[in-house]
């Protein structure tokens, strides 16, 4: 029995990963112990039965039963997210460019409220993630409508990716305050490209949870 409880984890491993449903899982498992237990009973050996890979025998059966398979997606979901990013992006560095000479007075301006350059430089930065943030999640949401968990992984990115942003910023800060805070294009591209790649990430993360999510309901 534990052989067979070993290969029906498996199984059920495979079918996760291949977009089955808690419920077909269910029935798949069932229908599946019967005749491991069969086999065993008759004396055989049921790794055998299952041909020595028991991911692709699990796929095979998932498709002989017809079953409901969960669409993933992964590149639209990021494309998408990406084209909503970029967009941020555009509208991001337009209120950075334009916000600089009010950020740059504000901090040498004499006077008697003193701003922390930390504070300036984080809502400096801070703005536009928060705007590319917002862009790539409206993407996702209005333009990936047919997808299935849509909205569990838009709702997801809505907080993975501020904490992807959270954590990227202070590391943007740190490449930028090595550049003396340059906006020449080259360095100005690579901060860009360090907050796109953390979103990406952070983009792929919450497609997976939301598909994980359906899987255990």
């Amino acid at each position: 029995m534990d052989t067979i409880d070993s290969l029906l984890g498996e199984a059920d491993q495979a079918w996760r990963a291949y977009g089955v449903g808690s419920a077909d899982r269910v029935a798949l498992a069932a229908e599946l112990r019967l005749d491991l237990r069969a086999a065993a009973a008759d004396g055989g050996d049921p790794v055998q039965l299952l041909g020595g890979d028991v991911a692709g025998f699990a796929r095979r059966l998932a498709d002989e039963a017809d079953v409901e398979r969960v669409r993933r997606d992964y590149f639209r979901v990021l494309g998408n997210a990406l084209i909503g990013a970029v967009l941020g992006v555009v509208l991001g560095y337009g209120i950075l460019v334009a916000a600089y000479p009010a950020l740059v007075r504000m901090i040498d301006f004499p006077r008697s409220i003193d701003v922390p350059i930390q504070l300036a430089v984080t809502v400096y930065y801070g703005t536009p993630a928060a705007v590319i943030i917002v862009g790539a999640v409206i993407a996702v949401r209005t333009r990936l409508r047919d997808l299935p968990q849509i909205r569990q992984t838009a709702r997801i990115m809505s907080v993975l990716m501020p904490t992807a942003g959270i954590i990227i910023t202070p590391v943007t800060i740190a490449f930028a305050w090595s550049t003396g805070y340059s906006t020449a294009p080259a360095v100005v591209v690579t901060e860009i490209a360090m907050v796109l790649f953390a979103l990406a990430g952070a983009t792929v993360l919450a497609r997976h949870l939301s598909l994980r999510e359906r899987a255990t309901v």
